[in-house]
């Protein structure tokens, strides 16, 4: 009886050195982990971006869709937004609901620009957005354009933010985006 009471701790001692050996190396390479996830929850959810952090500045990678575009779920002005990329677009352009989203003044925006879109000619709103953050890519005050209720279905990651990066490239399926410096972005 004595010696199987034994046998029982030193199975739980052991067990339980384990746990924290576990915990160890889970805390001792938490960046690692961290890179590794977010790697893997962009290849899982598309639209999700993986942020790499180098002593360069900063890389998102955002992996294709399944319809050939690159989709990725942004931040304005701190409201989830998904975003379709499109360099073909001069600037940022917003649907409704997603300015909405982002607590712009729909009420009293004037549609007084003209765009061309796939659709034909419209009108839409111009604005600038606090912040727009993609992974861990922020740019503040950054140009943009509402579009007239109706005239988009998804919003556009266009130039006004693209022109701010260091570069953006497509490689092997995935979209990178770099900026320079770190994750803050310009306050001009």
């Amino acid at each position: 009886f004595y010696h199987s009471r034994i046998g029982e701790m030193i199975r739980a001692v052991l067990f339980w050195a384990m746990i924290a050996l576990m915990l160890a190396l889970v805390y001792s390479y938490r960046f690692e982990l961290e890179t590794i996830s977010g790697r893997l929850l962009s290849e899982l959810l598309v639209s999700r971006p993986a942020t790499v952090s180098t002593n360069d500045g900063v890389t998102v990678q955002v992996a294709r869709a399944r319809g050939g575009d690159f989709t990725v779920q942004a931040q304005v002005n701190g409201a989830p937004v998904n975003m379709l990329v499109d360099t073909g677009a001069s600037s940022v352009v917003l649907t409704q609901e997603a300015a909405k989203a982002a607590n712009l003044p729909l009420d009293l925006l004037k549609y007084d620009v003209p765009i061309e879109t796939a659709s034909g000619r419209t009108r839409a709103a111009s604005v600038v957005l606090d912040r727009v953050a993609v992974g861990g890519i922020v740019e503040r005050r950054v140009p943009a354009l509402i579009s007239a209720p109706g005239d988009l279905k998804t919003s556009l990651l266009g130039m006004s933010f693209l022109n701010r990066l260091q570069s953006f490239e497509v490689s092997g399926g995935r979209l990178m985006l770099r900026r320079r410096g770190g994750a803050l972005g310009r306050v001009a």
